[in-house]
């Protein structure tokens, strides 16, 4: 087995797919039966090793689909396997959506809110707040619920829990009623955009850029509510820029930066030149992912947001010293903050910073010199994204992380769902 970008790899003994709650139940009496592990696998889309397992992996792929729809309160209980594609089209179907996603939907729902996944908005917060109740099937094979009114310490463990409390098997979301939103990206200059960002962020519902090494330009994506226009019709020039360009063109600029280290600050200035112009409108389950045909290692970590400014400037000093071999754009969003207990946007208003490197390209040493910047800016790392974090860091930086673990070991007393990537981080 390898996640998606090929940076992990095990081989689990047996890989099983259950097709209902009761199949996932009997899957961990078994394994507590048999004194065997779990790791659930989504879609691979983490680049630590959370999934890996040479025990018993469980895919949830065939565990699908919406549950109940309640239209009233807007709310949609789905299977926890759901992939966000097809939630976004279920959803669409009863006139709902999500309030915000991150910019891919290939993750399942479950995996998604599991890791911290977000999208950016300084009003928004990240996915896993979306969810008002869970069920989930523990270590002890309990069907267990809990949500914002039930069990409710627990459900802040769970809103974002790595995999460590259970099975996840029913997800129920706050939904909106369904909306359209015109998205803009524009070429623009870094300077500008870095001297505008409280204007920008404030005065629009999602704000986020890429910034370009070695260059001074960046890429801004803006999107906001529009009720009176109808969506566009996907045509040729938005095939060509946001699928042609940004895929099967620029894997060829990768290929040609791997075989000449040399020349990539031309490709970075190729690439911000080959950037253009988009005015779309969608409906929102459209606007907010984009197709990724590149595959790439990426370290992301959550920051202060008044630590933004001072930590860009060091990312940036690291960056044009042109020590390492990259040439990625660094992609800068933004995040309200939350109560969830395992969240990297517990109790902060936050901004993200995310740096990418072509997966076959080194890239240790260009990550490792950006930890340093990220760790002294009090950050944490997306849990689906590169890292170092020690349980020590954990610890100085997750207020309830003793919490945390109290729930986990009581509904996983066995360490049934424990591999030794958690168990190191954890030091269970």
């Amino acid at each position: 087995m390898k996640n998606w970008a090929n940076n992990v790899e095990w081989n689990p003994l047996e890989i099983l797919y259950p097709a209902s709650e009761k199949e996932i139940q009997d899957v961990v009496l078994r394994a507590i039966h048999l004194n065997k592990k779990i790791r659930v696998i989504g879609s691979g889309h983490s680049f630590t090793p959370l999934c890996s397992t040479n025990q018993i992996l469980i895919s949830l792929d065939k565990y699908q689909g919406k549950i109940a729809i309640n239209k009233e309160k807007n709310l949609a209980t789905v299977k926890a396997g759901t992939k966000l594609s097809l939630l976004g089209e279920l959803l669409f179907k009863e006139g709902l959506a999500m309030e915000n996603l991150g910019d891919i939907n290939v993750q399942s729902i479950a995996g998604a809110i599991s890791t911290g996944t977000h999208g950016t908005g300084v009003n928004l917060k990240s996915i896993s707040n979306q969810v008002t109740a869970l069920k989930f099937v523990n270590g002890k094979g309990e069907i267990i619920e809990c949500s914002q009114t039930k069990n409710i310490e627990l459900f802040k463990a769970a809103q974002v829990s790595l995999g460590c409390l259970g099975i996840i098997t029913e997800i129920t979301i706050q939904c909106v009623p369904t909306y359209k939103l015109n998205l803009q990206n524009k070429k623009e200059k870094l300077s500008d955009v870095l001297a505008t960002l409280k204007e920008r962020n404030s005065q629009n519902r999602n704000f986020e850029y890429y910034w370009i090494p070695y260059t001074n330009t960046a890429w801004t994506k803006t999107s906001n509510i529009v009720e009176d226009s109808e969506p566009d019709k996907v045509n040729f020039f938005n095939y060509w820029t946001e699928f042609v360009l940004e895929n099967y063109v620029f894997k060829v600029f990768c290929e040609f930066a791997k075989l000449f280290p040399s020349q990539n600050k031309i490709v970075a200035n190729i690439t911000a030149a080959s950037i253009s112009n988009v005015d779309k409108t969608y409906y929102s389950h459209k606007v907010y992912a984009t197709q990724r045909l590149v595959k790439f290692h990426e370290m992301e970590y959550n920051i202060p947001s008044e630590a933004y400014d001072d930590a860009f400037k060091d990312i940036k000093k690291i960056v044009n010293s042109k020590k390492f071999n990259i040439h990625f754009p660094i992609e800068n969003r933004w995040v309200k903050g939350d109560d969830v207990f395992m969240s990297p946007a517990y109790e902060r208003d936050s901004a993200y910073i995310a740096c990418h490197v072509y997966n076959k390209k080194e890239y240790k040493a260009y990550f490792k010199a950006l930890e340093e910047v990220f760790k002294a800016y009090n950050g944490r790392p997306h849990w689906g994204k590169m890292n170092t974090f020690t349980t020590q860091d954990v610890i100085n930086m997750y207020p309830k992380f003793d919490v945390f673990m109290l729930h986990r070991k009581e509904h996983d007393p066995q360490n049934i769902f424990v591999n030794p990537y958690l168990q190191t981080l954890f030091d269970i």
